[in-house]
């Protein structure tokens, strides 16, 4: 199966990418070629998916079994996308998020049917109509689209709700034994997903031609609270993490970005109905806990002392909420 990933060196498709290649796909990466991630058993192809006219240069006399956009963002994205790929390609998926799902969601058990609505964040909502022009593709000319929803998928970033991400400050930051801000009063649901977790689903549907016109999130079963994800964070690293409670408003006021990541996305439980990739992909599990996962990612970032990066911007951020916090009492 010959495949195209625009983009695939990013926290999640990397490990999607070298399962691909152990399965023996014959995978091609377009990509800028300014990641410095190496992946053994690809082919790339230098383009900035940006430029159209030259990225179908770079193209030029290739077809694709599949073809997977992880840097797709905006309608335009994917307008671009059907010109490049109509006719070229038997199957195309774009990488969505579980954020386009409904917020505040009425019923906490997330389907691929539960309504997409979210007026909290401006990323979700490019997604939301990205999908539309996706399907509407799909319906007026039988452009072969798949959706595919992740939800706060990790493998080489700290999947901590507030602060943190592709760094090692919120580590640092529980190691020195600091105080946490942890959001509402950290009991809502969530499930945290391993990247190499979501491979064995994902690359389950590639070439999949019964997943045409269908919609999936890819998640791990377990279900954690937020104290836990941070607590089981702090234990990776042999520590307790001192968490204090601030309810999520009170955080956006502080940080109004946080509108659209908490309220949008992680105030409230949500827990992920993964029947449909199951039924798509038999035999899927996920099979990483938390406790075991993020130990290896922890690892990844001591492994090399340039990735444990601290970000002062995210420690002013958690000193600042909680220094608010302290003077309203």
């Amino acid at each position: 199966m010959k495949v195209l990933f625009i983009g695939g060196t990013g926290n999640i498709s990397t490990p999607v990418s070298r399962m691909a290649v152990e399965r023996g796909i014959d995978l091609y990466l377009l990509n800028r070629g300014t990641r410095k991630v190496e992946i053994e058993g690809v082919k790339t192809i230098t383009a900035d998916i940006s430029q159209e006219a030259a990225t179908a240069k770079a193209l030029a006399g290739h077809t694709w079994d599949a073809v997977v956009n992880w840097i797709g963002f905006t309608p335009a994205d994917i307008e671009r996308d059907i010109r490049l790929f109509q006719n070229k390609t038997r199957q195309y998926i774009f990488i969505s998020s579980a954020s386009v799902y409904q917020k505040p969601l009425a019923h906490p058990i997330v389907t691929e049917s539960t309504p997409l609505a979210n007026p909290f964040w401006d990323y979700s909502r490019d997604k939301i109509l990205s999908e539309v022009r996706l399907n509407q593709a799909c319906r007026e000319s039988l452009f072969p689209g798949v959706i595919v929803r992740p939800s706060l998928t990790y493998d080489t970033v700290i999947p901590l709700a507030i602060g943190s991400w592709n760094d090692y400050t919120m580590i640092d930051r529980m190691k020195k034994g600091k105080p946490v801000v942890v959001q509402g009063d950290g009991t809502s649901l969530w499930t945290v997903t391993h990247a190499r977790d979501f491979a064995k689903g994902f690359l389950g549907l590639l070439g999949n031609d019964q997943a045409l016109g269908h919609a999936f999130h890819i998640t791990a079963d377990e279900i954690l609270t937020w104290d836990q994800i941070w607590q089981q964070t702090a234990a990776a690293v042999g520590v307790e993490a001192k968490i204090v409670h601030v309810p999520s408003d009170f955080i956006a006021k502080i940080d109004a970005w946080q509108k659209g990541n908490l309220h949008g996305d992680k105030a409230v439980s949500a827990i992920f109905d993964n029947s449909k990739i199951k039924r798509f992909v038999p035999g899927f599990t996920a099979t990483i806990p938390y406790r075991e996962g993020i130990r290896e990612t922890i690892a990844w970032f001591e492994a090399k002392k340039e990735r444990m990066r601290i970000v002062d911007d995210y420690n002013n951020l958690h000193d600042k909420i909680l220094a608010a916090f302290a003077k309203a009492g």
